[in-house]
């Protein structure tokens, strides 16, 4: 087994980090506090390639490997999940959807700007009565005369009510029992985007509700065969575990990164807290388990990348690395004492965008079924 980075993969992290430390972590507090979208920081991980990371020089995207891709959105979200999540969530719930199940006309017109981050793509699946239990979707589309028309509502969108949104690729009925993805984009009648959700965390990302009414596009905006739906957007979810994956790595990394600092630096009792065997056992622990996650979620990318099956290392990878986060974010508030409830220390900010790693992209309960299923219980 050969465990170090390529010298390409190695300058990919070496960037990702460099760019996260000098151009997120000075404005990352900032775009939190005022719920910002980063469009600079978009536009400009866009010019860098990084919005396009997985897929191929030949449609747009930049030709890495999904290996790649992880280690990115780990680099990023070791300083700021927003910016971490808006890669992610565009990648490989916006842009991944197109690449893989769109035809030629389809990854013509869409493929381009999504790769460059011109445009950002999201994925509508989840409803109100739609979540965990994904199959039990209400959104419909009937078809008539050559035209798509749907009608229904998703929730807990990211990237759909951008300047720079371009498309929504989502889940609906279009028979009895036959679930379809259709492409609507942004600025179709009868499609609207509510008001952005007030969070816990995740702020300077966008999340929001979206409604369709009478909503009507044309037959071609059908997202491969009819009636995939469903397998198509299971396959998604596997492939956007690995991002979330990589995101709890990246915040547990940060959070490990603040509080040594501040252990290094705060004194009491004469010595510096880091002295003290209680604050060493907690950075051990956490420096021990981040490391064992890391592996496992690059070695659901690698196998991705090997085209073998990744769905169970995937789902492991997610609800081992989600749990971790909540927990390596809690003691490194934990180190910091009072000072860790305060905003303008960055573990605040993720202790607050550590939690949706246990809910978004499949719950932790929902992880353990996955699991199980695949180990044949």
């Amino acid at each position: 087994m050969f465990f170090d980075l390529d010298d390409e993969t190695e300058l990919l992290r070496r960037t990702v980090r460099e760019f996260a430390v000098g151009e997120v972590a000075p404005v990352a507090e900032h775009l939190d506090h005022t719920k910002s979208f980063p469009y600079e920081l978009v536009s400009k991980m866009g010019e860098l390639g990084w919005m396009g990371i997985p897929f191929p020089e030949e449609v747009g995207g930049a030709g890495g490997t999904t290996l790649q891709y992880a280690i990115a959105i780990e680099e990023l979200a070791r300083i700021d999940s927003s910016v971490a999540i808006t890669v992610c969530a565009h990648s490989s719930l916006g842009t991944q959807p197109i690449y893989l199940f769109g035809d030629d006309q389809q990854k013509a017109d869409l493929l381009p700007d999504l790769c460059a981050g011109r445009k950002l793509g999201a994925f509508g699946l989840t409803e109100p009565e739609a979540g965990s239990d994904a199959g039990n979707v209400r959104t419909r589309a009937s078809l008539d005369g050559g035209t798509w028309t749907i009608n229904g509502a998703k929730q807990f969108i990211t990237n759909a009510g951008t300047d720079i949104s371009g498309h929504v690729a989502i889940t609906a009925r279009t028979g009895e029992n036959e679930i379809s993805n259709l492409i609507v984009p942004n600025g179709t009648s009868g499609y609207e985007q509510g008001e952005p959700y007030r969070k816990m965390g995740w702020n300077a990302s966008d999340t929001r509700p979206l409604t369709f009414t009478d909503c009507q596009v044309p037959e071609d905006h059908l997202l491969g065969p009819r009636g995939q739906g469903f397998k198509q957007f299971l396959h998604i979810l596997d492939i956007g575990r690995i991002g979330v994956a990589a995101m709890g790595v990246g915040l547990a990394q940060g959070a490990l990164d603040e509080a040594l600092a501040y252990a290094k630096e705060r004194q009491a009792f004469g010595q510096s807290i880091s002295k003290f065997q209680a604050i060493q056992t907690k950075l051990a622990d956490m420096a021990t388990e981040i490391e064992a996650a890391r592996l496992l979620t690059y070695k659901a990318a690698w196998l991705k990348d090997q085209g073998r099956n990744f769905s169970l290392t995937a789902a492991q990878a997610k609800l081992k690395t989600g749990r971790l986060a909540v927990r390596c974010a809690e003691e490194a508030v934990q180190i910091h004492g009072g000072y860790g409830y305060i905003e303008e220390y960055p573990v605040c900010r993720f202790y607050r965008d550590a939690k949706i790693l246990t809910i978004g992209e499949g719950t932790d309960e929902v992880q353990h079924m996955v699991i199980s299923r695949a180990l044949g219980a």
